[in-house]
């Protein structure tokens, strides 16, 4: 934590002292959370977020998660998905299918998706550089396996800034990956109205080593980014803000992560209201999804993951989340087998059902210390706002990599802490073990790149080649001019271009974004 605790708290820390008996939950501005009884009404989204080798590998996982009670997908991508190359580049060689599955067609989507009715099952794909093409390519398997494509449910990330701040995985300069943002964000709020088009992300700043207080104050700064973005494209706010949502990390200290949720309702509240001047509720209400820390898990003892991944899942339920990921206790050593996917289910499915945390919305409100939590990590989070402004704003912060400096800065301080001691990591620092017993792990076929190379190549072949041409031109003639570029990305992808062909081909007109160096 980094800011000083007291050992006990009263009325007399709380900013707001009539904040115990404020507006309840379901009421502006939302502290206590955006529905009225919470999850007495409906549980949380219970996601596993899944992918490994190739799409049949990948749906056999799927299918497996909704056989054992999750009630929406989580799609992880392989690298070069993500940062727009195809199975076959050389610059793919040893990562196909590595950290996600391998997603080069449409003809792969539908693969991946075989079976699940899309227009029955809430989707969540973990994507954002390319997050237009896996969209398109989506609604295209949707729309050729006879599913409504008007009641398609779930999100994409979407959330480009974040990769400059943390991640990594950007392939263009910001302002035309701004630009393909916002054109997803009006074509799927006009054709897909039930589809949340960004989840703005905290997680990997979390997990990059930024504190709490920065995960807030940075995921807010990028969420009005975006709105700023949108309006400048001529987008109305109440036309697009009831579909934004969040994504945030729920890390290891369970007061400051349900303060800083409850922060983040009441601050983003405020803008939309105050600032933006929505006049829809719907725009007002901050929802997220929640996902466990996965650099709280050790490969140390990593039986104990179980109970850090049990405690982080309490505190994202304590917040109010509305869709929470629990991580796979094996997963700091490899991608999570079926027995650590499912006992990571069960635990949200034991949280729901036995241990009544559910029944009441928001049953830490009204703690001294939880409300004085709330209030110091917005003040905190103001301050952070207010140095983003004099430096010119979100974008500028980012470009010249102001934000990322600070997050390096804060992992630095925190390392020095758990080197030193002053930390203490169960396991790792301290109750060490001298020799960890071996557990199964989760390994892939060593085969499965050579097949999904010779299944793309094949696809090559087959595809027609005058549609396939002629619609990456019309993509490349729209990249160059104002229009929304995504009617065209999903031409090319029904005309069975690739990933790494559409993303060539925005290349060719955007160029490719080089790191700010920051000492």
């Amino acid at each position: 934590m980094s800011h000083e605790l007291k050992p006990v708290y009263t009325a007399a820390d709380l900013e707001e002292k009539d904040c115990l008996d404020g507006p309840s939950p379901g009421q502006y501005p939302f502290t206590r959370g955006i529905q009225p009884t919470m999850y007495r009404g409906r549980l949380w989204t219970m996601r596993q977020y899944a992918g490994m080798g190739d799409a049949e590998e990948s749906n056999r996982r799927y299918h497996y998660l909704l056989s054992q009670g999750t009630t929406g997908l989580s799609v992880a991508f392989d690298l070069p998905t993500q940062t727009g190359y195809d199975s076959d580049s050389p610059l793919a060689l040893g990562e196909v299918g590595r950290t996600g599955v391998a997603i080069s067609s449409l003809e792969d989507m539908e693969q991946l998706f075989s079976g699940i009715g899309l227009d029955k099952v809430s989707t969540s794909m973990t994507i954002n550089a390319t997050a237009s093409t896996l969209l398109a390519m989506y609604v295209a398997a949707a729309r050729r396996a006879g599913a409504d494509t008007r009641k398609l449910s779930g999100t994409v990330q979407n959330d480009i800034l974040k990769e400059y701040i943390a991640r990594g995985t950007y392939i263009y300069p910001v302002q035309p990956a701004i630009r393909l943002t916002t054109d997803l964000i009006a074509w799927a709020g006009q054709h897909h109205p039930e589809w949340n088009t960004i989840s703005i992300s905290g997680y990997h700043m979390r997990e990059a080593g930024s504190t709490a207080a920065q995960e807030l104050a940075f995921t807010l700064a990028n969420g009005r980014a975006y709105v700023d973005a949108a309006l400048e494209a001529g987008l109305a706010i109440d036309s697009f803000a009831p579909r934004l949502s969040f994504f945030f990390n729920a890390h290891s200290n369970l007061f400051e992560e349900v303060a800083k949720f409850r922060a983040a309702r009441r601050l983003w509240a405020r803008w939309m209201r105050e600032v933006y001047h929505a006049e829809n509720p719907r725009s007002w209400m901050l929802r997220f999804h929640t996902q466990t820390a996965g650099s709280t898990l050790t490969a140390q003892q990593p039986e104990n993951n179980i109970v850090r991944t049990t405690l982080e899942a309490l505190s994202a339920i304590l917040g109010g989340t509305q869709s929470l990921h629990t991580n796979g206790f094996d997963e700091a050593l490899a991608l999570p087998t079926e027995k650590a996917a499912r006992i990571a289910l069960r635990t949200q499915q034991i949280i729901a059902h036995e241990s009544g945390v559910p029944l009441v919305a928001d049953p830490l409100g009204g703690s001294y210390y939880v409300e004085a939590l709330t209030d110091q990590l917005e003040a905190e989070a103001e301050s952070i706002f207010a140095r983003i402004e004099s430096l010119g704003g979100t974008l500028k912060a980012v470009e010249s990599g102001w934000v990322q400096q600070q997050i390096q800065h804060s992992a630095y301080q925190w390392q020095r802490q758990v080197d030193s001691g002053a930390t203490i990591i169960v396991g790792v620092n301290k109750f060490a073990s001298e020799a960890d017993p071996e557990i199964p792990l989760h390994t892939l076929n060593p085969d499965l790149e050579r097949r999904q190379v010779e299944r793309l190549r094949a696809l090559r072949e087959r595809r027609p080649p005058v549609a396939w041409e002629s619609s990456l031109v019309q993509l490349s003639d729209a990249a160059r001019t104002t229009a929304n570029m995504m009617p065209y990305i999903v031409q090319a992808v029904e005309s069975l271009a690739t990933v790494g062909e559409i993303a060539d081909t925005l290349r060719s007109v955007f160029g490719e974004y080089r790191e700010t160096v920051t000492v």
